[in-house]
């Protein structure tokens, strides 16, 4: 009778363990979801305009008039609230501790998104320009020696006295 020869058997490799993710899981999961939600808030946003009540005509009669709403990094975050999605995006922008860096691109995006949109309607009149440039950082620069010219121009009158 042949003697039976135990065969080394193949231990399967030790399973790697799921790497569990440290801290609380992001309400926004991807980049592509946040894009997503950024053309909701944008589409909502733009169809849902200011209601200004104005007056015109020599009987001043009362109009309502729609005013365009500009995009905000502000209204973004309170869209995503106001939907139940996040209470606060500024860590995804911001990257906080680096756990968000692959949203940097679109973060970005948005970004440009919201200034173009604020530009553009502060050149075209739709939002006031002045504010327009202050958020945005855009300012008219004058560049100063030092030196100034100065002329002054005296006006002299001369008084007569009275003759007695």
């Amino acid at each position: 009778m042949a003697k039976a020869i135990n065969k080394p058997t193949k231990k399967a490799a030790p399973k790697k363990a799921a790497k569990k993710p440290v801290g609380r899981p992001k309400n926004i999961e991807t980049p592509e979801i946040m894009w997503d939600l950024f053309q909701q808030y944008k589409k909502d946003t733009k169809a849902n305009p200011f209601i200004v009540k104005d007056w015109v005509g020599g009987m001043g009669k009362q109009v309502l008039r729609e005013k365009e709403k500009p995009l905000t990094l502000e209204g973004f975050n309170v869209w995503c609230f106001e939907q139940g999605i996040a209470s606060w995006l500024h860590d995804y922008f911001m990257n906080k501790d680096g756990r968000y860096k692959d949203f940097a691109n679109i973060c970005s995006i948005i970004k440009e998104q919201i200034r173009q949109d604020q530009v553009a309607g502060g050149m075209a009149g739709i939002y006031n320009p002045s504010i327009t440039q202050r958020l945005n950082g855009l300012v008219d620069k004058i560049q100063e020696d030092g030196s100034k010219e100065v002329t002054i121009k005296v006006k002299y009158e001369k008084k007569e006295t009275p003759k007695d």
